[in-house]
């Protein structure tokens, strides 16, 4: 029997070795879903944090609930965990596609926009979202699109078309069509009711009543 000095657990006569217990069945848990957040129109989508969800779409309600109810927020971007491939990290002053040697396959010249259309759709390439970390401790940011037929191909892309850009501590490849995003038709999902207004953290304007008070006091 399992002894200890604090009383509660004496008197439960715990054993001292837990029971056999059963494996644990495959997928009992949720999925994680990494969030993104648009703070005002125009600015980059970053990272804010994963939530657990049994759907992208259930993921996308919770994310909304735990990112946005306290903040500015202009659109949001949900993904499976899964779906993120990663480099790995380097120092802040450093760039990950430094290290990056492979070349990106050959292609011959297309004609014009749209035989060079025709021609990615030809190669299966689909479009990836890429993300910068520019220092650790940061949030990754959304700086562009690719098109490429892998996450492995999506990288060589993004070292050519944004590996100018230093430092970039670490990068996120994504493929867009594992992206559940928002539109101009959810917009009205983060709009506070007139009646409601004292929701948003903004309405109770914490410094005004501390100058005031600073106010006050000085006159004494």
């Amino acid at each position: 029997m399992l002894t200890s000095l604090d009383p509660r657990i004496a008197r439960l006569g715990l054993p001292d070795a837990p029971p056999h217990l059963d494996p644990k069945e495959a997928l009992d848990q949720f999925e994680t879903y990494e969030v993104f957040h648009q703070k005002k129109d125009g600015a980059a989508f970053t990272y804010v944090g994963p939530v657990h969800a049994p759907s992208a779409d259930v993921a996308f309600l919770f994310a909304k609930e735990q990112y946005s109810r306290r903040f500015a927020c202009t659109g949001m971007w949900v993904t499976p965990t899964r779906a993120i491939s990663l480099t790995r990290y380097v120092g802040d002053q450093e760039s990950v596609y430094d290290s990056l040697t492979e070349a990106l396959p050959a292609r011959g010249a297309a004609p014009d926009e749209s035989v060079q259309q025709q021609d990615s759709y030809a190669r299966g390439e689909e479009d990836y979202a890429i993300f910068h970390l520019k220092k650790r401790g940061k949030a990754h940011t959304h700086v562009g699109m690719v098109r490429a037929t892998s996450p492995a191909e999506a990288l060589l892309q993004a070292k050519a078309t944004f590996g100018e850009q230093r430092p970039v501590v670490n990068v996120w490849v994504v493929r867009w069509a594992d992206v559940l995003t928002s539109d101009d038709d959810d917009r009205d999902i983060w709009s506070t009711t007139p009646e409601k207004k004292y929701r948003d953290a903004i309405a109770y304007k914490v410094q005004d009543r501390i100058d005031r008070f600073k106010l006050e006091m000085g006159n004494r």
